[in-house]
């Protein structure tokens, strides 16, 4: 992975102590599309399954997520695709 996922890695470890965090980059996918960069990790799916969740809806989870990876959102990342579930969530 490069800088910019590893970035998002070591804050949702850190604030979330996810059981299961997985970070895509799909920027390859994008390549010639709005937003796209040279070298990519410009669009992300993201997947995490954390405690943080439990009782919350998926809206407040998005909200969470976004709110915890702000500095990237802002900058380098143009999409972000979330999957966020409690532990024994299908």
């Amino acid at each position: 992975m490069g800088k910019i996922a590893d970035a998002m890695r070591e804050t949702l470890n850190t604030r979330l102590a996810p059981t299961r965090l997985d970070i895509v980059d799909e920027s390859d996918r994008h390549s010639g599309h709005s937003g796209a960069r040279e070298g990519g990790e410009s669009h992300f799916v993201v997947t995490i399954e954390s405690a943080a969740f439990e009782g919350l809806k998926a809206l407040a989870r998005q909200r969470l997520v976004y709110g915890l990876l702000d500095a990237q959102l802002k900058g380098p990342v143009h999409a972000l695709s979330l999957r966020l579930r409690a532990p024994g969530e299908a």
